[in-house]
């Protein structure tokens, strides 16, 4: 391209040094210092480019441009064209937002319910405690009405920098994937959020996939989503990663914050910080009794933790909320909230069976 504009340029001063000399070669050649045959080779080859009358043509400009033949069509859209391209992209962004900002979900089941909203799980490390998940994963799948739920982070997922920790944990970053699948095809979810070791997968994360094959609902970052029972109740649940704020006195801070702050939801979850915490708080305006829970990880050993000197304040990773849809929103038995799942299973079953009754003698 560049050396086809140079040759244009060249034989262009040939024709103009020519013009200037009434469109005589020789006289042209000897006022200049172009010898007469190299003169006359430039002129033929302006005469095939440019056309035969290019001495003797009306030309634009006549000072030193040449007009290209034809207009050439340009690679980029026009403004129109992108105009209207950015219109429709923002009305899908937006539409894609707003109908994320309460997820209805409608329960199928009849009467209480379980949410066991589980801590960070770092599946693939060798601190994780993959016993106790196997357990609570074989605790949902056994007990009627009780729903998983995570708050992210599925895998120590080391990039960049980090890359080199995969040296000191047993397991690879393929072989972590088969766990993240296995965990995520394991159960009955309600709510799947990713985690910031999730989201370092950018835009090719493996879990979103996993999650919409086994039809599951997951959301980087965070979810609000509205439960509606057959019964036309509805509870809110709004769980994310982490809720911004934090706390030395209070280790549920961020969630209890969010909560008496405006959101106004029953149940509020997150994680991240592989800590325990729990705090009941209540609207005085409309009565709503919100739980703040912050779960911690079931990875029990961890090297940053103690490099840094952390304090241990794993309490517990897997609290179970059993929501009873017979109670209203100020109703402290509406949402209990327990923190052994085994204990909750059964707590479950038992009021699951009582409603079942109360509602057969009706």
């Amino acid at each position: 391209m560049a050396q086809a504009r140079r040759t244009d340029e060249l034989l262009w001063a040939a024709v103009k040094l020519v013009r200037k000399h009434g469109g005589n070669v020789s006289v042209a050649s000897r006022n200049s210092e172009v010898p007469l045959g190299t003169l006359g080779h430039q002129i033929r080859d302006a005469q095939k480019r440019f056309g035969q009358d290019v001495l003797t043509r009306a030309l634009d400009d006549d000072a030193g441009d040449f007009t290209v033949a034809a207009d050439l069509p340009d690679s980029l859209p026009t403004a129109e064209e992108l105009l209207a391209s950015r219109r429709v992209a923002y009305a899908r962004k937006h539409q894609a937002a707003e109908a994320r900002k309460l997820i209805p979900i409608r329960v199928q089941l009849d009467g209480p319910i379980g949410i066991m909203h589980g801590g960070d799980p770092h599946l693939d490390d060798d601190g994780t405690d993959i016993a106790l998940i196997e357990r609570h994963v074989a605790l949902v799948q056994a007990t009627p009405g009780l729903l998983g739920a995570n708050v992210g982070d599925f895998s120590n997922n080391w990039v960049g920098r980090l890359a080199h920790l995969y040296g000191e944990q047993s397991t690879s970053a393929r072989e972590a994937l088969v766990l993240v699948e296995w965990f995520i095809r394991s159960m009955r979810w309600l709510y799947l959020i990713g985690g910031n070791h999730d989201a370092w997968s950018g835009a090719g994360d493996p879990v979103a996939w996993f999650a919409q094959q086994s039809n599951s609902l997951y959301q980087q970052h965070g979810a609000r989503m509205e439960l509606t029972f057959p019964s036309g109740r509805t509870i809110r649940i709004n769980a994310r990663h982490d809720f911004k704020g934090h706390s030395m006195w209070n280790t549920a801070h961020g969630p209890t914050k969010a909560a008496t702050m405006g959101w106004r939801d029953h149940i509020l979850a997150c994680g991240h910080t592989h800590v325990s915490g729990y705090q009941v708080v209540k609207d005085p305006a409309s009565g709503l009794i919100s739980h703040a829970l912050r779960v911690s990880s079931y990875k029990k050993h961890d090297r940053y933790a103690e490099k840094l000197g952390l304090a241990n304040q794993d309490i517990f990773c897997a609290p179970v909320t059993v929501i009873d849809p017979r109670f209203a929103d100020d109703d402290p038995r509406l949402i209990v909230t327990l923190f052994d799942p085994e204990s909750a299973a059964d707590y479950l079953t038992w009021l699951r069976g009582k409603a079942a009754r109360g509602s057969r003698k009706r």
